[in-house]
């Protein structure tokens, strides 16, 4: 049966941490803007900062979706689901502020993910819950996980810094709706 939890304790929050799965929602204020949603690999790229506060790290990625739409409104949900083991479902629903890797904030967050200064890395996403949830996943396939691609990582040290802030700035300073994505210098 579906529960709401005034917050994220210890074994909800070790489950969390271990998905190697989750997904990301967010969404313009506009009805003519696009919805999105951004699975997300989870190599400790997930952490429970205290019971109402979360965060990941966001890689580069083609869009910037997810930033965009947290400047415009905040509003975003996390989906967690097992995909091995007993089925289980959780959406943490919140508000969300992107700090970006030059931020000052960011070499405080970056201390809770081993990858933090990986080049690829773009941001790192902090989440204020404002709703935590769970459902029974019965729906949810059982897969078998391999591992991790390394794709991401391989192609981020090719291109090495100043080559990821190029394509920040071809790629990630606006949405495919033309809201303000990155705030480069």
């Amino acid at each position: 049966m579906a529960q709401t939890f005034d917050g994220i304790d210890d074994a909800l929050g070790a489950w969390l941490e271990v998905q190697p799965l989750f997904c990301v929602a967010t969404a313009p204020l506009s009805d003519e803007g696009s919805v999105n949603c951004s699975p997300k690999g989870n190599r400790q790229e997930f952490a429970v900062l205290s019971a109402t506060r979360v965060a990941y790290l966001d890689q580069t990625g083609s869009g910037v979706e997810t930033i965009a739409h947290l400047g415009e409104n905040g509003r975003i949900v996390i989906l967690f689901f097992a995909v091995s083991g007993p089925p289980r479902i959780v959406r943490l629903h919140g508000r969300g502020v992107v700090v970006e890797r030059d931020a000052p904030d960011f070499e405080e967050l970056s201390t809770y993910f081993p990858t933090a200064h990986e080049v690829g890395v773009r941001s790192i996403i902090v989440v204020d819950l404002t709703r935590v949830s769970d459902s029974c996943g019965y729906g949810v396939p059982l897969l078998s996980f391999d591992e991790h691609r390394p794709t991401m990582d391989q192609w981020s040290r090719r291109k090495g810094d100043a080559g990821i802030r190029d394509y920040w700035r071809e790629k990630n300073l606006a949405s495919i709706d033309g809201l303000e994505g990155l705030v480069l210098d």
